[in-house]
This record gives structure tokens, sequence and C-alpha cells, in this order.
């Protein structure tokens, strides 16, 4: 059994233990391929618009995705708006417990549900992410795990009791030592890390649950898609004063990203003049 002590490692964190299904899930769907820093400030000002499913369910898609300003990806700002839908037709506006059911919810993949299910519900079930899947390769096994085996072993090393604090104590240890670059001489499991005792090549890259480094930012599609939706929240605009307002050196690519928001139903364009979409 792996032994973590939550308390030495938990960071401060305002979604951990806070009591509120709702206040979970959006925490975790901003936290999809977003750092902890960058949600913290975005997470408070989304509560405070939509503090409840039935809130966001209520709201015009424009207005939530203006409120989803800083964090990239408006395709999560969407989905989690149609999953409030959902939540709000499906289970009275209250966030399932289930893991199918949340399973079913638009954008909650295999690990949102089980972050929800665990540190909202408590239930028994491991979370898997790139941190916890750097720890298990590491220092439970070192070696390349695949995905079946890594989940196996995530379930295994689950203790009796107090699942979620082990499940965020494991995600806190990836995020702050077991990292991309380890930080191993102040990792509190340095002694018992079975590659930092046998030593080898670093079994985390290739390993289940460990993402591959996302593609450059700067100069690509993404920022061209964020600068263009932040144009937009200032109010309707043709292509042409769009042109003016994005970087110049991604200029040529902003006519199929307009049609790439449009077909995310992000944007919408009317007599010429492109505004956000509004559901």
């Amino acid at each position: 059994m792996l032994r973590l002590r939550a308390t030495s490692l938990a960071r401060d964190l305002p979604w951990i233990d806070c009591g509120d299904p709702w206040a979970v899930l959006v925490s975790e769907v901003m936290l999809q391929q977003t750092q902890v820093d960058r949600v913290v400030g975005p997470w408070r000002n989304f509560l405070d618009h939509y503090p409840t499913p039935r809130a966001l369910a209520a709201a015009p898609l424009d207005e939530v995705l203006r409120a989803w300003a800083g964090l990239g990806y408006h395709r999560r700002a969407r989905n989690l708006w149609r999953c409030a839908q959902e939540i709000t037709e499906r289970h009275d506006g209250d966030v399932p417990s289930d893991l199918d059911e949340l399973r079913a919810l638009s954008g909650v993949g295999p690990y949102t549900a089980a972050a929800v299910a665990s540190f909202a519900f408590e239930k028994r079930v491991a979370v898997l992410d790139t941190n916890v899947g750097r720890v298990l390769a590491r220092c439970v096994t070192n070696r390349r795990l695949t995905g079946p085996e890594a989940t196996q072993l995530a379930h295994a090393l689950l203790p009796r009791r107090d699942v979620a604090r082990f499940n965020q104590a494991m995600l806190d240890l990836g995020a702050t030592f077991c990292r991309a670059r380890p930080r191993c001489a102040t990792c509190p499991l340095a002694r018992v890390c079975a590659w930092r005792r046998a030593g080898g090549e670093d079994p985390a890259p290739f390993s289940a649950g460990v993402s591959r480094a996302q593609p450059r930012f700067v100069g690509s599609r993404r920022q061209l898609r964020g600068q263009v939706l932040a144009a937009l929240r200032e109010g309707p605009a043709t292509e042409a004063t769009l042109r003016v307002a994005v970087d110049e050196g991604l200029r040529p690519d902003l006519s199929s990203v307009l049609d790439d928001l449009a077909r995310d139903g992000l944007a919408r364009v009317a007599r010429g003049r492109w505004r956000l979409a509004e559901g």
C-alpha cells in the first residue's frame, strides 16, 4: 500500500472540501488542459455568475463565453453550458453522483467523472490523470504502463477510507514533486520510489495517463481563436475589423478559424458581422 500523508501534500485550492458538487464539477472542467494557477480566479468569478446548474442553463451562450474569459479552450464553456442544461432537465438541477450518469453529460470524460464522484460524493473510485500517471510509472512500478494497467493499479492502491483525500494527495504529489522534471530531492516518497532506487530511463513520458507536451501556443490557431473570441466579447465585428484586432502573423488563418468557431457553435455571422453565439 502506498502511504501518503495528505495534509503535508495538500495544495490550498478553494474547491477542495468545498462541499458543493456543482463547484467541484466546474473546477474539474476548467482544469482540463489548464494550469491550476490560471483557474482559481475564473472559477470564483464563474460561480459568482452561475452558482447552480439551473443558473448556467438559463444563461445565453454569449454571456457564458464572456464569463469564461482568460481560460481558453472555449469548447469547454459550451460543453459546460450544455451539461448544466442536461443536469437541469435529467436530474432536477442536482449533479448526479453515479459514474455512468456523470459520463453521459456533455464534456464529462472518464477522468472528470471519476474526480467529481470522488471529490464531491466520496465514491471509491481512482482518479487517474497526468500527475497520477507519473507517480504510478515512476514511484510504484518503474516501468511504462498501458492504459488498463494504470487504471487497475490506481484502483488497487485506494485505501479503505478517506479515498478522496488519497486521490487528492496523489494529484498533489504529481503536481508538486513528480512533475515532468521531477523534484526527487525533496519528494516525500523519495525513499520508496522504485525509479529513484533502481534508476534507468524515465518510464513516465510514455505511460498511460501521462499526456504529451502540448503544441506551441504562440503563433498557433489556438492563439488566434482566443484573440478572435476576445475581440467578439467586446461586441460584433466584421472580418476586416477582426483582421486588425489579431496579431499580424496570425491573419492568414483568420477566415478558416472563423469557420471553425462557427462549426463549434461559438460564433456566428449575420449580414457580414461576426458575434458570439447566443445558443
